[in-house]
C-alpha cells in the first residue's frame, strides 16, 4: 500500500498512481467516528465524574465544554496552517496526541487536571475535524470521490449517536474513567493503517506571529458564539450573549487570515453548500434533541425505549450512506445530495403531528427515513463541497464545512429550546419538530441551485481559485 515513489511531493498531497488507497480512507472513517463520539460519550458521565473529583455538577461540565470549544474555535485557523504542511505529519501527531490526552483524562487526579487535557484533546481534534475529508479525498480517484467521502461522513454522526450508548454502558461496567479510554485502541489502529499507507510528504512548521494573532481572533469569536449557543439549550437567554462573537469574527475577515477564507467560499457552490451543511445539522440536531425529551418526559418512556427508538436515525443513516456515495461517484454528487435532504425533510415533516398517542414503532420508522436521507446527503454532499476547493486550499476548505457542522448541532438545540419555550408545553414539541423540518427544507434549494461560475481571480492573489463544477 505504500508509495515510496510520492515522496518529495508537495506538502498535503497523496499521489494516487493507479492504486486507491482505501486503508487511508478507513483512518478518515476512524478519526470521524472517534472525534464524533468524544462530543457525546462524557456527557453520561459528568455525574459520576463529579463524584469522583469532589466538584459540582457545573464544574464537570467543563469536561465536556473544554473539548467542544477548542475543537470548533480552533478549526479554521487549523484549516488555514494546514494547507502548508506535511499530511502524514499531521495526521500522526493529531492522532498520537488525540490518544495521549485519552490516557491524561482518564488519570486525571483532580478536576483542573483533567479540563487541561480536554483542552488539548480538543486542539487535537480541531486538526483531526479538519484532515478527515481532506485525507479520504486525496486517498482515491476523482471518480471514487463520492464513496469515499461517504466514509467519514457516516461514520461521524454515528460516533455522536453511539456516544451516550456506548458512554452509558461504560459507566455501568468500568467507571467514568473508561469513557475516555474507549478512544485509545481506535487512535492506535488509525496511527498503525497511517504509519503504513502514507507517503512523507513533508513535516509541520511553527506558525508566525501574524498567523498566531490572527487565529486569536477566529478562536475567541467562534468559542464565544459557541459558547453562548451551548448554553442557551438549558437557558435561551444566552443567545444574547451571541453578537458579542461580531467584533473579534469581523476583524478576523478583514485580515490576512480571513480574507484567503472568504476568498474560497465565493466560489460557485461553495457558500451555499456550507450553508445546506448547517442547516441540515440544526435540524438533525434539534429533532434529535425534541423527540428524545419528548420520550422520556412527555410519554414516560425507559432510557432504554427511547435509545432503542432513536437508534432507527443512525440505523436508516449507516445503511444509505455507503449507496449515496455510488450512487453519486456514477450519477454526479449534486442530484444525490438534493435527493438526501429532501427524504430527510419527508421524514422530520412526518414527525411533526407527534403526539401521546404514538407507539415507538410508530417514531422509529420516520426517523429511519429521515436518516436515510441524511445518509445519502452526507457523502455527495462532502464530495460536492471538497471537489470545488481549490487544490492548495483543502484544507481551508475542509475547515469551514466541519465549522458549519459543527455549529449547526449546537445550534439546532438552542433554537429547539428557545421554540418550546415560547410555545409553551402544549405546543412545545411540534413548535422544535417544524423547527427541525424547516433547516432541513432549506437545504434543498440550496444544493439544487448550481450558480453561476465566478470569473478567475488575478494572479497572485491569496483569494481562491473558481471552484470545479461535479
Amino acid at each position: 500500500m505504500r508509495d515510496h515513489g510520492a515522496r518529495g511531493g508537495r506538502p498535503g498531497h497523496i499521489a494516487v498512481a493507479g492504486a486507491d488507497r482505501w486503508s487511508l480512507v478507513a483512518v478518515a472513517g476512524l478519526l470521524a467516528f472517534v472525534a464524533m463520539l468524544d462530543m457525546n460519550i462524557v456527557n453520561v458521565a459528568l455525574a459520576e465524574i463529579a463524584d469522583g473529583l469532589r466538584v459540582s455538577v457545573a464544574t464537570a461540565q467543563w469536561a465536556v465544554l473544554g473539548y467542544q470549544l477548542p475543537v470548533v474555535a480552533l478549526l479554521l485557523p487549523v484549516g488555514r496552517w494546514l494547507d502548508g504542511v506535511g499530511l502524514r505529519a499531521a495526521v500522526l501527531t493529531a492522532t498520537c496526541g488525540f490518544g495521549l490526552c485519552s490516557a491524561l483524562a482518564a488519570a486525571a487526579p483532580w478536576m483542573g487536571w483533567l479540563i487541561a487535557a480536554r483542552l488539548l484533546q480538543g486542539a487535537c481534534g480541531a486538526v483531526l475535524f479538519v484532515l478527515m475529508p481532506v485525507l479520504a479525498m486525496r486517498s482515491v480517484r476523482p471518480e471514487l470521490r463520492g464513496r469515499a467521502m461517504s466514509v467519514p461522513a457516516t461514520l461521524g454522526p454515528l460516533g455522536a449517536v453511539a456516544g451516550p450508548a456506548v458512554g452509558g454502558l461504560l459507566l455501568d461496567h468500568l467507571g467514568w474513567r473508561s469513557v475516555f479510554l474507549v478512544k485509545i485502541p481506535f487512535c492506535l489502529l488509525a496511527l498503525f493503517l497511517a504509519w503504513r499507507a502514507m507517503p512523507r510528504d513533508g513535516g509541520l512548521r511553527r506558525p508566525d506571529r501574524r498567523s498566531v494573532v490572527d487565529a486569536l481572533l477566529a478562536a475567541s469569536g467562534v468559542a464565544v458564539l459557541l459558547l453562548a449557543l451551548t448554553l442557551a439549550a438549558d437557558r435561551p437567554a444566552w443567545l444574547a450573549l451571541a453578537p458579542a462573537a461580531a467584533p473579534a469574527l469581523w476583524w478576523w475577515l478583514r485580515g490576512p487570515g480571513g480574507r484567503p477564507v472568504a476568498g474560497v467560499l465565493r466560489a460557485a457552490g461553495l457558500l451555499r453548500a456550507h450553508g445546506a451543511v448547517l442547516a441540515l445539522a440544526a435540524g438533525f440536531a434539534a429533532m434529535h434533541y425534541v423527540v428524545a425529551l419528548h420520550l422520556q418526559r412527555d410519554d414516560g418512556a425507559s432510557a432504554t425505549t427511547t435509545g432503542l427508538t432513536v437508534l432507527a436515525f443512525p440505523l436508516g443513516m449507516g445503511l444509505a450512506g455507503p449507496l449515496g456515495g455510488r450512487i453519486a461517484d456514477r450519477y454526479g454528487a449534486r442530484p444525490v445530495a438534493v435527493t438526501g435532504a429532501a427524504l430527510t425533510t419527508a421524514g422530520l415533516l412526518l414527525l411533526v403531528p407527534l403526539g401521546d398517542g404514538w407507539s415507538p414503532p410508530d417514531v422509529a420508522w420516520r426517523l429511519a427515513l429521515a436518516g436515510v436521507g441524511l445518509g445519502l446527503n452526507g457523502g455527495p454532499t462532502q464530495a460536492l463541497v471538497m471537489g470545488a476547493a481549490p487544490p492548495d486550499r483543502a484544507a481551508t476548505v475542509g475547515s469551514t464545512v466541519q465549522c458549519a457542522r459543527s455549529l449547526g448541532f449546537t445550534l439546532g438545540p438552542a433554537l429547539a429550546t428557545a421554540v418550546w419555550g415560547l410555545s409553551g408545553p402544549g405546543e412545545g414539541v411540534r413548535a422544535g419538530l417544524v423547527l427541525a423540518a424547516a433547516a432541513a427544507a432549506l437545504a434543498v434549494p440550496l444544493l439544487a441551485l448550481t450558480g453561476a461560475r465566478p470569473a478567475p481571480p488575478p494572479t497572485k492573489t491569496t483569494d481562491a481559485a473558481p471552484a470545479a463544477h461535479d
